[in-house]
């Protein structure tokens, strides 16, 4: 599975949005690879009309209904269409008490988590939580141009080793369907990317490249 970030970035914002999300289920349908589009909460319904696949929130908040002025409650994005949603990313980090506290909320309205951590200590904590799958998906490397498969496959390797029964994901300097190859021979189950789909001046060529690294 290849989960897309679709961030603040103009290119994903809006009816922009609702363009990348279609060529993300395009290429779903031609490689059978599941591609899940990871937008903003405002985004949600907008995109969640036009476009018939999961698509997840980039964020939800520890809150019920009530007086939560600014924060995103997870029933509104349930309402809206989400089915799960990414968590303590690198730029929106959380305390392992908030993460756990909006993992069991999510749980309980049937909302799948994934959840980003960016060392191995970091993850054995997040995993005590249940979440649906974790990421790992080191600071330094995002956006770079080397991926983490190549940069810490040793690292790699033990997360899949130590989380047997949680699906690990892989993000940070995923750019082609080697860095998948090299993912998927190390064990990990999907790829977190952001900047190489979104901000590419093709976005559909970067995808299927992406998803033809399934490929046996």
């Amino acid at each position: 599975m290849i989960f897309v970030n679709f961030k603040t970035y103009q290119q994903g914002t809006g009816e922009a949005a609702v363009k990348l999300a279609k060529i993300c289920r395009q290429v779903a349908k031609e490689t059978s690879v599941k591609i899940i589009p990871i937008v903003q909460v405002v985004d949600i319904f907008r995109v969640g009309q036009v476009v018939k696949i999961p698509i997840w929130a980039q964020h939800l908040d520890d809150v019920e209904f009530g007086a939560n002025t600014g924060k995103f409650l997870p029933e509104a994005a349930k309402a809206a269409g989400a089915m799960g949603t990414l968590l303590n990313h690198s730029e929106n980090k959380l305390p392992i008490e908030m993460i756990g506290e909006i993992t069991k909320r999510c749980r309980s309205l049937k909302l799948k988590t994934l959840v980003c951590a960016e060392s191995l200590r970091e993850a054995k904590q997040i995993a005590q939580l249940r979440p649906d799958l974790i990421a790992y998906e080191p600071a330094e490397l995002i956006g770079g141009d080397v991926s983490v498969a190549s940069a810490r496959p040793a690292v790699v390797r033990d997360f899949v080793a130590v989380l047997p029964t949680l699906p690990v994901i892989i993000g940070a300097g995923v750019h082609s369907q080697t860095d998948v190859k090299k993912g998927l021979k190390l064990g990990v189950k999907g790829f977190l990317v952001a900047s190489d789909v979104v901000l590419s001046k093709n976005p559909q060529i970067e995808l299927l490249d992406l998803a033809e690294g399934f490929k046996t």
